[in-house]
């Protein structure tokens, strides 16, 4: 009986793992983050589309330029 639900256990596993699932032991967010540099963002100001790696980031929210910082 505990051999069944071990098996169940690990089909289980691998279906939710085929599907596209990810769990914090296989995919951590420090790895997915890095390849996120080349996404685009919406400037928060004047809504121009800017990558990641070229905005600057102020409480969260992206701007294309120093001309677009508040304040």
């Amino acid at each position: 009986m505990i051999l069944k639900l071990i098996l169940l256990g690990i089909v289980m596993v691998a279906v939710y793992r085929f599907l596209g699932g990810t769990t914090p032991l296989t995919s951590p967010k420090k790895e997915q983050n890095e390849g996120d540099a080349d996404a685009l963002e919406e400037c928060h100001t004047c809504g121009t589309y800017v990558t990641r790696r070229e905005s600057i980031i102020v409480k969260g929210k992206y701007y294309c330029s120093k001309e677009c910082l508040p304040g």
